[in-house]
């Protein structure tokens, strides 16, 4: 089995690359030829963390992953990772384990590769202003990862940590050629921004309609409550898979399920699947006034995706460490 360590991950995991990959992988979904149960896995109360395990099989692409994932949101406030994440790829044939990948990284990268992928199926052409909240891993990744392959000439970051907001927008802009500037204030970030992501895990929406400017297209990847129920009500919502979107945590969409069973809307406020878009059974934006709405909550196909991609690179240039467990 071949052991692949974060830092190869890092190296040999190419952005765009990754977002081309996840088009027909996610069109595969949509199409259902792949067999991917919702989440599951134990709650953690004492800590409010969650174990999820993740499993996936392509069988047009012939991929088999898990993946398993802590989270704990409270490991910020400690200095400690939110998100902790291994993946292993099996064989498909014979179910034997090919590869142990550090499932940080990937799914850092996967969840901007999606977002990044949605942008470009549903942003308006001329959007040009990227505003990012949340300050941390996967602010990160959305922040350097979607001006690779959407064209933005200013990113904007806002979180509740000023400090860290700052900090985030110094490294952002020692990468990017566009302007990246850090905001005190959701509401002022938000301002004519045409490209919103919300990575956080708040205990109260921190992105409210009111705020929003007409047009906008909004990427929400948090778990818990990002956006108050009139921004889920007035905006035009797509996800992954209304399956995994719409099932009982760890793997639904509060943002979703909340309005749902108020009984504000119902299942079909979901307009489609990203692989909707990408087969053509759904046309996606229909007015430059539209505000669309991309829920992401994490598929195990993009992950899978990504580990494969990985671990075809690396036996392609001779990467990672031949292990026997």
């Amino acid at each position: 089995m071949l052991l692949i360590d974060r830092a190869t991950v890092e190296e040999l995991l190419d952005f765009p690359q990754l977002v081309e990959a996840l088009a027909p992988a996610m069109a595969e979904l949509s199409q259902g030829e792949v067999s991917m149960p919702p989440r599951s896995g134990p709650k953690i109360a004492e800590v409010n963390g969650v174990l999820g395990v993740m499993p996936a099989y392509l069988s047009r692409s012939q991929i088999l992953a898990c993946k398993l994932v802590s989270i704990y949101p409270e490991n910020a406030a400690k200095n400690l990772p939110t998100h902790s994440a291994l993946v292993v790829v099996y064989s498909p044939q014979t179910g034997i384990p090919v590869a142990l990948l550090d499932g940080g990284s990937i799914t850092a990268t996967r969840t901007a590769a999606g977002s990044a992928l949605a942008t470009k199926l549903l942003a308006r052409p001329e959007s040009r202003i990227l505003t990012i909240v949340g300050t941390g891993v996967q602010a990160r990744s959305h922040a350097l990862g979607i001006p690779q392959v959407i064209a933005v000439d200013e990113i904007r970051i806002v979180g509740r940590n000023q400090n860290k907001a700052k900090a985030l927008s110094e490294e952002v802009q020692s990468r990017s050629s566009c302007l990246v500037t850090s905001f005190d204030s959701i509401q002022e970030a938000l301002e004519d921004a045409d490209i919103v992501c919300t990575t956080t895990h708040p205990s109260a929406p921190v992105l409210c309609w009111s705020w929003l400017s007409r047009g906008t297209h909004i990427n929400s990847i948090g778990l818990e409550q990002e956006l108050d129920e009139a921004t889920v009500l007035n905006s035009t919502v797509f996800v992954e898979s209304r399956e995994s979107v719409l099932a009982d945590p760890p793997a639904g969409s509060r943002d979703l399920l909340l309005p749902i069973r108020s009984g504000a809307i119902d299942s079909t406020h979901i307009q489609a699947e990203i692989g909707e878009l990408i087969s053509g059974k759904h046309s996606g934006r229909k007015s430059a006034e539209e505000v669309t709405l991309y829920k992401s909550v994490g598929v195990a196909v993009q992950d899978a995706v990504a580990a494969q991609l990985v671990l075809e690179i690396a036996q392609q240039c001779g990467r990672g460490i031949e292990i026997t467990i």
